[in-house]
């Protein structure tokens, strides 16, 4: 059912500036919770709140105009000092904004959003005639991975856990009517109705909790009211372009017309037989400027996909501080490098990994304030989360001042969920026990909590690091804290690759991962266990035939050459009949058929088609066997 029917265009532009100004407006309160009597937050926000209710308006959603009517006339009230700032009233504030980004979701599937709960609407009523509110924990953001536990307050309970009878069939009457018994009453059971919603409400937890699939979207809400709609997890398929990037590629593309015009005349000349040293030298001038003009274009072009990661990282500073508020501690999460540019599609898939390690240091961490007062710290904890460039890669940091991570004791907790055995661990040293922490269902927690424990989080966050073609590498100092630093390429629009000949075919395997290219001889190759190794600076590698990962048969002809290849904390060498260069190369995915360990294919300066190859895709193929 579409409630905006001829409406579309409208509300997608609202969704587009209202999401942006709400997110804004997320960023001012987090400010003035610090600053509450600062007169130029209180009235940003103020027209935060009034220019949402003026688009709402036009959409006829008097659901959310209503919500932002009664907040914006709060706001009022406290820019004029006729109420002052307190905690409880934050507490009102974010989860009204909360419920406005609710009510965003529902926009975007076309439907009228539902009211919003009326003990929210009766505390916000409360706060205008200056009457006490009842304090409530205001609910993540979007972003939460789930809900967190309500406090005194009815405002935002969870809804009443409905019985047996009102899901659906009811089995007691079902089966008397087919047997003429009460099955309670033959198996000697006492109906008691707390301890059936207590279990129905712990199967309904789990079966949300458990079986989490690849696909599913960190993040998604446990517990929704009825009426409440999703938000949709479709990508953004806009961008907002500086006008001057855009006046950039105009010009390049006006200076490339020229010069194609000036290829056309010279192309002209030499079918007319014209093949003096003038007319060759011009030729090669206007081939040089082209190269130049397409490089330049390509560059510009991709400036255009830029954006500040500054609009992700501010999403997380309420979300450090609603979750730290239910964790009762004193968390503060700093911001630096926001300015700092890298594509926009790799900013969105970088949301989910960044919840997580967010969540990770709060949760795990910072000590409680108690804690900190003990270890001879200040009460509030800091979480650094900073970018910044470094050649062609980004550097993203979350660091933490807590208590840091002892690399025996993620050994041993390891062993004890049986993860790893004994003789391995004994093997693994500081750094690697540290990585640990990225098993699937490794956690430090004993119980599960509506936070964590249930050992589902971090290895999301490598493998979806590892999607972006990047790494995350720890650091931990016990009672100092903990730095997570992920490295990612600028962008996934062009690749930088080696090219490997194998027989009369090109391969290409991602540039980042090669270390060093050798020679290989039979000489150097020694046969461990049946299988191939080489000594390279006094540590034996395995290698690994380029013929034998893509399932080819084993040719007669010894390899000439060897690629050193890091792939996390592995390391072997993939040998090849040879190499033609590296490229930066634009990645062409194979929508309807694409072989395994294959991630895309580019088309070579000769007009080759080169297959680029998926290396952890082929490597678990050789692990399995």
């Amino acid at each position: 059912m579409n409630d905006f029917a001829g409406m579309e265009e409208l509300l997608s532009d609202f969704l587009l500036e209202a999401g942006e100004m709400l997110s804004d407006v997320d960023s001012k309160l987090m400010e003035l919770e610090k600053r509450p009597n600062d007169s130029n937050l209180l009235n940003e926000v103020f027209r935060g709140f009034h220019t949402i209710k003026g688009g709402a308006g036009f959409l006829n959603a008097t659901e959310l105009v209503t919500l932002c009517h009664l907040t914006e006339n709060l706001f009022d009230k406290l820019r004029n000092r006729e109420l002052t700032l307190s905690a409880e009233l934050m507490d009102v504030i974010f989860a009204a904004t909360a419920e406005v980004k609710q009510m965003f979701g529902a926009l975007q599937q076309n439907q009228q959003p539902a009211a919003a709960p009326a003990q929210m609407l009766e505390n916000l009523k409360a706060a205008l005639e200056g009457k006490p509110v009842l304090r409530a924990e205001a609910k993540e953001p979007g972003n939460a991975a789930v809900s967190q536990p309500s406090t005194t307050s009815d405002a935002f309970a969870p809804s009443p856990v409905p019985s047996a009878q009102s899901r659906g069939v009811d089995w007691d009457a079902l089966y008397s009517a087919l047997t003429g018994t009460d099955i309670v009453a033959t198996v000697g059971a006492a109906r008691d109705p707390e301890k059936i919603a207590a279990a129905l409400s712990e199967e309904e937890s789990t079966k949300k909790a458990f079986g989490r699939r690849s696909n599913d979207v960190p993040g998604a809400t446990i517990g929704r009211r009825d009426g409440d709609v999703a938000v949709k997890d479709a990508k953004e398929t806009t961008i907002r372009v500086d006008t001057e990037r855009l006046d950039q590629v105009l010009n390049l593309s006006g200076e490339i017309g020229l010069t194609k015009n000036r290829l056309n005349h010279l192309r002209s000349d030499i079918l007319q037989g014209r093949h003096d040293v003038d007319t060759l030298r011009e030729l090669d001038e206007s081939v040089t400027q082209l190269d130049m003009l397409v490089v330049n274009l390509q560059n510009a072009v991709m400036k255009t996909r830029m954006q500040p990661i500054g609009r992700l990282f501010k999403k997380y500073p309420r979300l450090a501080r609603d979750l730290a508020r239910s964790l009762g501690k004193d968390v503060e999460l700093v911001l630096t490098g926001e300015e700092t540019e890298m594509d926009k599609t790799m900013i969105e898939d970088l949301n989910d990994p960044l919840v997580h390690l967010v969540r990770n240091a709060v949760d795990h961490g910072v000590e409680t304030i108690e804690g900190r007062i003990a270890a001879g710290k200040p009460e509030k904890s800091l979480v650094e989360l900073s970018a910044r460039h470094e050649g062609d890669h980004i550097l993203i940091t979350i660091a933490d001042d807590g208590r840091g991570m002892r690399p025996e004791v993620i050994r041993n907790k390891a062993i004890e969920k049986g993860l790893l055995t004994n003789e391995v661990a004994n093997t693994l040293d500081e750094n690697q026990c540290l990585e640990l922490i990225f098993l699937p269902g490794f956690s430090t927690k004993d119980e599960i909590s509506s936070v964590s424990g249930r050992g589902v989080g971090m290895d999301v966050v490598k493998t979806n690091i590892q999607k972006l073609n990047g790494s995350i590498n720890i650091d931990s100092v016990p009672g100092r804290g903990s730095v997570f630093t992920i490295s990612l390429p600028l962008t996934l629009a062009i690749l930088p690759v080696l090219i490997l000949r194998l027989g009369d075919q090109s391969f290409a395997v991602p540039l980042s991962m090669v270390r060093e290219i050798l020679s290989v001889t039979p000489g150097q190759l020694q046969r461990i266990s049946g299988r191939a190794t080489m000594v390279v600076r006094g540590e034996v590698l395995p290698v690994l035939p380029l013929a034998q990962l893509i399932g080819w048969d084993a040719s007669d002809k010894e390899p000439e050459v060897g690629v050193l290849m890091q792939f996390g904390n592995s390391s072997f060498i993939l040998s090849a009949d040879g190499f033609a260069g590296h490229d930066d190369v634009v990645i062409k995915s194979l929508d309807t058929f694409r072989p395994k360990g294959v991630a895309g294919v580019t088309m070579s300066s000769e007009g080759d088609i080169v297959l680029i190859l998926d290396i952890k895709e082929l490597l678990s193929d050789v692990r399995g066997s």
